[in-house]
């Protein structure tokens, strides 16, 4: 497993990773999509976000997600249904 994007949450990362991985092959392959896993997300993903803002990254995620943003769902439809007609 890598490392996280802040050496303070590595540690996190690995638990969700573990997690997640273990979830994956031994529920969702099966059929289970009930996750066990989102309390630890919700914490890595946390950390990671103070981090980023630490760094000043966030403020250039914002920028980027303005410039360029996703997509939206009814946005993908529209055209995935313009490429097939």
């Amino acid at each position: 497993m890598s490392s996280s994007v802040g050496a303070n949450c590595t540690e996190l990362k690995q638990k969700y990773d573990s997690c997640f991985n273990k979830w994956y092959s031994e529920k969702f392959l099966k059929g289970d999509t009930t996750s066990d896993c989102e309390d630890l997300f919700k914490d890595y993903r946390a950390c990671v976000m103070s981090t980023l803002k630490e760094k000043g990254i966030d403020k250039l995620l914002d920028d980027s997600r303005k410039e360029a943003p996703f997509p939206s769902t009814d946005q993908q439809k529209q055209e995935g249904a313009e490429k097939t007609a």
